[in-house]
């Protein structure tokens, strides 16, 4: 099932929505602690005022990388999405070790919680908010290629599971009189926390250096300009990076000799244009070569180079 939820048209205003719902359960989840005494809520809390910095930081990045290219930064500010990611997930290994103790401690010293039923009951309504937004910000990052947001619905819908976690296993302390399952709750949180930071640093980590796409993109990539390079030879040395919404590709086209300045510029402009309507927003760098460095690999036009779109000199 797709949320249609109604989004703000900028991914700041995303962010900033994100930080108004990471902050309602931040209070629900207080107040499920507040009410138990469950060291399990607690750990729960702790973790939720890790979202709220984590969207501050969100919101921060998004609105740097919206800024447009500047005379120090020519390729634009889109990396800062990814450097927002990468402090999410320091923040999450922090927040990990912090639970961690948590557990220990309740586990060496355990007690039955107070009031553990109130408590269930307010971790699920938030568990409830954090599902629906969570998937909302999912779904809209994977749309607008917005690493900050993904990273974010990540986190978020991290806290789904250990909610529904944390509602079961509350609810067994008084059937099973084990108090000490309180502490191993909060042990199991550390665990998926670690987690989910170790995903959301490995995914940036990766955009930080300029991994290349997944091999799908880089065959939408190959289709494009096979599609749309009539009257050349062949494309060869195509590299591309996708840093947030932004695509860089360069590569080499290769077209007879002969031909006019003009005719294998239109040449370009057509790839150019048909890669943008692919990949939306996209960098298009084109080194133009005679038919003598044709290398005979990449994607060779065929059977021939066709008739020059123009017979314009």
């Amino acid at each position: 099932m797709t949320l249609r939820l109604p989004l703000p048209e900028s991914n700041k205003g995303i962010a900033a929505c994100s930080l108004v719902i990471s902050l309602v359960a931040l209070g629900l989840k207080y107040a499920a602690w507040a009410v138990s005494g469950s060291v399990a809520l607690y750990s729960d809390a702790v973790e939720t005022i890790i979202n709220v910095v984590a969207a501050v930081g969100g919101l921060w990045a998004l609105a740097v990388s919206e800024r447009p290219a500047d005379h120090n930064h020519t390729y634009g500010h889109y990396k800062a999405e990814y450097l927002s990611a990468v402090a999410e997930g320091t923040l999450v290994l922090v927040t990990a070790f912090i639970i961690g103790r948590e557990a220990v401690e309740g586990w060496l010293h355990p007690h039955p919680a107070l009031a553990p039923y109130a408590g269930v009951a307010l971790n699920g309504i938030a568990t409830l908010v954090n599902l629906g937004w969570g998937l909302t910000m999912l779904q809209a990052g994977r749309a607008r290629r917005s690493p900050a947001l993904v990273a974010g619905g990540q986190h978020v819908l991290s806290d789904v599971w250990t909610g529904v976690g944390l509602v079961v296993g509350i609810l067994l302390i008084p059937l099973t009189g084990w108090v000490r399952l309180d502490a191993v709750l909060a042990g199991l949180i550390a665990l998926n926390v670690l987690r989910v930071g170790w995903n959301v640093m490995k995914d940036s980590i990766a955009g930080l250096m300029d991994q290349a796409p997944d091999p799908e993109t880089l065959d939408q990539i190959r289709e494009v300009i096979a599609d749309n390079g009539r009257g050349a030879i062949e494309a060869h040395d195509i590299r591309t990076r996708v840093v947030g919404a932004m695509t860089f590709l360069d590569f080499h086209l290769v077209v007879p000799g002969s031909m006019s300045v003009h005719d294998a510029h239109e040449i370009c402009d057509r790839i150019e244009n048909a890669l943008r309507g692919k990949m939306g927003n996209t960098l298009v760098h084109i080194h133009v070569e005679p038919d003598n460095k044709a290398k005979h690999e990449g994607i060779v036009f065929w059977p021939r180079p066709e008739t020059p779109v123009s017979n314009k000199a």
